[in-house]
């Protein structure tokens, strides 16, 4: 079967690459994504791409899917609760900056202003799976700054939405209706709250009574599933779903057995072909005739969201170097924004022209968050030891 050679190729790439950046004092996802572009049809075209293979696609999503869910496993659900006032914070201005800055270049370039509009709403997107491999390799993922990042990116996810929904109602009708987007996010977390509070525990307690670790695994991996259903079927990203999943199992006692038996499966065959796919979903076609645009969004993308986020961590009272530890976590566009950008064109809230350099900016925001993050890290630690 050719998805055998495949993942044969993306598995041995990814694992490669991810050890010559650990070798450059880089973090692995860096290598992974870089690796990604270099096997994929912007460069060497072994496999193409990503979002034309179904079975890489969905390889692809349950890598991201299983990599949100240990991020809501490994985070402090007191620390998540704690910082609510300012994650809220940093995802309205790490939304409001990018928003202005995306429709402002679409104005400047004669785009028409739905098409500079939807510009802005791509660039608000946050991806904080590449921020969140990267803080568990660095020893981070449990510090007060991640969770404010974690809070923040379901926040965002949420903003984005309700823009997308607003733009798509107004400019192509169809049968997008805001109250019922807006209601369906009500439904999902109360029942998703609901549920981690009262059911979850409860089956835990059962689960946990047949002394198996076969069958807490099995719980745990149908848990991810459903709460990823769930969110993808009221209109949320189903990374969101997983999330929460893991959330609800913070607390577990089998949670040691999910990172020990679970991630080093899942670390080898899933979550690879995500960080590759990234690369693989780029193309140079038509690059050299927006070169201009697609530096001013590389710029435009980075440092709206670094001052954005970074002004709301500092007003909610995190000093400056977290601020922008902060700022920088919130950069990457990730599968958010390709999603998003996905629909816009299927919705002809953008143009094919214009298509490319958007992507491009996208992963290039993907690609310089993990150095960034790491760098800035290292600065904080210096300070924090002397």
């Amino acid at each position: 079967m050719e998805l055998l050679l495949q993942l044969v190729i993306i598995i041995l790439a990814t694992k490669i690459a991810g050890a010559i950046a650990v070798r450059f004092g880089q973090p692995s996802v860096l290598g992974e994504i870089i690796v990604g572009i270099i096997i994929g049809p912007a460069v060497l075209g072994l496999i193409g791409n990503i979002n034309d293979n179904e079975l890489l696609h969905t390889f692809s999503e349950l890598g991201v899917i299983f990599l949100m869910f240990f991020a809501g496993v490994e985070t402090n659900i007191k620390d998540l609760t704690s910082n609510t006032k300012s994650a809220l914070t940093v995802a309205v201005f790490g939304v409001v900056l990018p928003l202005v800055g995306g429709y402002l270049i679409g104005e400047s370039f004669g785009m028409d202003p739905t098409h500079s509009l939807f510009l802005g709403i791509v660039l608000t997107a946050t991806s904080v799976s590449i921020s969140v491999q990267t803080f568990r390799e660095l020893n981070q993922l449990k510090t007060r700054e991640s969770a404010t990042v974690l809070g923040a990116a379901i926040a965002d996810d949420i903003l984005g939405l309700i823009l997308l929904a607003v733009v798509i109602s107004i400019t192509v009708g169809g049968d997008v209706s805001i109250p019922t987007v807006l209601m369906k996010q009500v439904i999902f977390f109360a029942v998703i709250i609901l549920a981690s509070w009262k059911v979850v525990p409860a089956i835990s307690k059962i689960v946990a009574k047949f002394k198996s670790t076969d069958i807490s695994l099995v719980f745990a991996v149908v848990l991810c599933f459903a709460y990823s259903y769930f969110a993808d079927f009221m209109g949320i990203s189903n990374i969101i779903g997983a999330f929460f999943a893991g959330l609800s199992l913070a607390a577990d006692k089998s949670r040691i057995e999910f990172e020990e038996k679970l991630l080093p499966t899942v670390g080898v065959l899933f979550i690879p072909v995500f960080f590759a796919g990234i690369g693989l979903a780029v193309t140079f076609k038509g690059i050299g005739e927006h070169m201009g645009l697609i530096v001013i969004l590389c710029v435009v993308a980075v440092l709206t969201k670094i001052v954005g986020a970074g002004i709301g961590a500092r007003i909610t009272g995190f000093k400056t170097i977290s601020a922008i530890l902060i700022g920088i976590a919130m950069v990457s566009r990730g599968e958010v924004a390709l999603i998003t950008s996905g629909i816009g064109l299927e919705k002809g809230l953008f143009t094919q022209e214009y298509y490319t350099p958007l992507i491009i900016a996208v992963v290039f925001t993907t690609v310089v968050t993990p150095p960034l993050l790491k760098w800035i890290i290292s600065i904080k630690e210096k300070r924090t030891s002397v």
